[in-house]
């Protein structure tokens, strides 16, 4: 792995790396997102949670391009880039995995993760068609990384298989490898605990500290409760579109808005 941010600590706070204004999208006269407001620094991990419907995976998609807000802002890096595409936004140093896994599905694991890492290749297309130095030592960098990033999520298996053959906390680790090869200043996971076992999620606790003491902002959507109260250093709650908390998980479990919304959501089931 090259160009590796510096290490910061837990209760340090870096430079700011994403602010949230306002944020609001609707959908015909749905108001998924409803004023969402909330700050990210530099190795801070800070989870969004709330009830099925609640909003989160909408913010998500605004805040990384795939939905267009219909109000606020989205400042990242001191820019705004609320409507700016997803692949600008990646290059910029924003990555992102989904609720439900988006790996190719054709590929193996190594070339999964060297996707991530083609648009930052100092190649041309003369390059890859005769196949220079330069092309080859590009590619050997990128199979290096790639490598690298695996080891650094504790991927166990086979780098050759294909992403399909793997069992799903290790596609999983696959899809955190190829977000975090994109070399990201702020990195958004979207439930990566959904599916994994205890052993597993333990691990992916371990896996989310070591990516913040990289320096990386880390913002998290995740349903398992104890999973966010170990991890997160700051939880903004969401209830029907609207921001009802901002604060540490302490606070959070005892914010009487927050026990409200949960209690109401496990009455409507």
């Amino acid at each position: 792995m090259t160009d590796t941010v510096a290490p910061a600590t837990a209760t340090a706070r870096g430079e700011l790396l994403l602010r949230v204004s306002g944020l609001a999208v609707q959908f015909g006269g749905i108001r998924a997102v409803d004023g969402l407001s909330f700050d990210v620094h530099e190795g801070e991990i800070v989870s969004v949670i709330g009830p099925n419907g609640a909003g989160k995976t909408s913010a998500f998609n605004c805040i990384t391009g795939f939905y267009r807000p219909t109000g606020g802002t989205v400042h990242f890096g001191g820019d705004d880039i609320t409507r700016i595409r997803p692949s600008t936004i990646t290059k910029r140093g924003m990555s992102r995995t989904f609720q439900n896994l988006r790996l190719f599905r054709d590929m193996s694991v190594l070339d999964n993760v060297k996707t991530a890492m083609h648009s930052r290749l100092r190649e041309n297309v003369f390059d890859q068609l005769l196949h220079t130095p330069r092309y080859k030592r590009a590619e050997a960098q990128c199979t290096q990384d790639a490598r690298g990033w695996l080891d650094f999520v504790g991927f166990r298996g086979d780098e050759e298989l294909f992403v399909t053959q793997l069992p799903y906390g290790e596609q999983r680790r696959v899809e955190i490898a190829r977000a975090l090869a994109t070399q990201p200043r702020l990195l958004l996971l979207d439930e990566p605990g959904a599916g994994l076992n205890h052993q597993e999620k333990a691990e992916l606790m371990a896996l989310i500290r070591r990516i913040r003491d990289l320096g990386v902002g880390i913002v998290l959507i995740e349903h398992d409760m104890g999973l966010v109260m170990e991890v997160s250093e700051r939880i903004v709650v969401l209830n029907f579109g609207k921001e009802i908390a901002d604060g540490s998980p302490a606070e959070i479990k005892a914010n009487p808005a927050v026990i409200e919304a949960y209690l109401g959501a496990e009455e409507d089931e």
